[in-house]
């Protein structure tokens, strides 16, 4: 692939995003608050909503339908935020019409897909990268530099509980637009966690309570997955769309090592270092979604032609292990 596009830093970056639902409103609201340079247009194949959602977010222009934005040759990029079974054929249609590519998370129906989008980024000359804002949380760059750093030894045990309750409807409660069940749709962002605090994932297994792939359509709402480490560690996450949980989301997990221990509110909110110098952090609640840091890192990548932080390879791993999970929950 020859090298990235330059957008200049005077020229406007003028970005569609493809589907109008709540994760565009609130992209579009973080980008307009923080990245003044960028122009923002909306694609719906409901115009009405395009336009509503360009009035409503100070965008620059709306398209009634994905071809036509695409079509228009002033757009640089792309942001796919439909559902996911529409992101391959969308991903491909922006590369083929000269648009970098964000595609939100899951990326694709299955991790093969990125062969296509691989093949169709080196003929088009252009980029794809997929929205996993987890990898730039505070808690996941604290938990990050921690390991790194060894404040608690070599890491044993990993215990992530992301337990809540999440009533879901429409293209999420159907298995062939949604790719999956909760750990597809949500959970890959914990697996992401799991896979980037500093640790290499050799395997993961899994077990889904009262769930049985056989059944035609059935979507799981919980899944147990553990996963082992090259470097020793076990991993366990727990995951799910309906098990009650403190304040609808409050979850305390652990880091075990051989020289202390990490206790975290899994959202975020802090950390306690048990060691022989106990600390207690705050990693940061301005950005704690990780959205800033992700959109500053791919806007920047899109004008420099550098590379983001979070690449392809990484987004591939992680649709992986999530795929893995469900292979191995089918023979339990």
């Amino acid at each position: 692939m020859t090298a990235p596009r330059v957008i200049p830093k005077d020229v406007p970056l003028r970005l569609v995003f493809l589907g109008c639902g709540n994760i565009t409103r609130r992209h579009a609201t973080l980008i307009r608050k923080r990245f003044r340079d960028v122009h923002l247009y909306f694609a719906s194949r409901d115009g009405t909503r395009a336009g509503q959602f360009s009035r409503e977010l100070g965008g620059a222009g709306s398209f009634a339908g994905y071809p036509s934005a695409l079509a228009d040759p002033n757009i640089h990029v792309a942001f796919i935020a439909t559902p996911t079974a529409q992101h391959l054929e969308l991903t491909l249609a922006a590369l083929a019409a000269g648009k970098d590519v964000i595609v939100e998370k899951p990326p694709y129906m299955k991790s093969a897909d990125f062969d296509q989008v691989a093949a169709a980024m080196e003929a088009s000359e252009r980029r794809v990268f997929v929205a996993e804002n987890y990898f730039y949380r505070p808690l996941t760059r604290t938990l990050r530099k921690l390991i790194a750093d060894g404040a608690v030894g070599d890491v044993r045990y990993l215990i992530v509980k992301a337990l809540k309750e999440q009533k879901t409807g429409g293209w999420r409660d159907d298995v062939k637009i949604a790719g999956g069940g909760a750990l597809f749709e949500g959970g890959i962002h914990w697996v992401d966690l799991m896979a980037s605090i500093g640790l290499s994932v050799k395997s993961v297994v899994a077990s889904a309570p009262g769930y049985n792939p056989g059944h035609s359509g059935q979507i799981e709402r919980s899944m147990l997955v553990v996963f082992k480490y090259v470097e020793g560690a076990v991993g366990t996450l727990f995951h799910s769309w309906d098990t009650p949980s403190l304040l609808k989301g409050l979850r305390l997990s652990r880091i075990y090592g051989s020289r202390g221990s990490i206790a975290f509110e899994s959202n975020g909110l802090f950390l306690l270092v048990f060691s022989k110098s106990p600390r207690f952090i705050f990693p940061g609640f301005r950005d704690i979604s990780g959205y800033g840091a992700m959109l500053a890192d791919f806007l920047d990548a899109i004008r420099s032609g550098g590379e983001p932080e979070f690449t392809l390879a990484m987004a591939r791993r992680d649709l992986q292990l999530v795929e893995e999970a469900y292979r191995t929950a089918s023979e339990h």
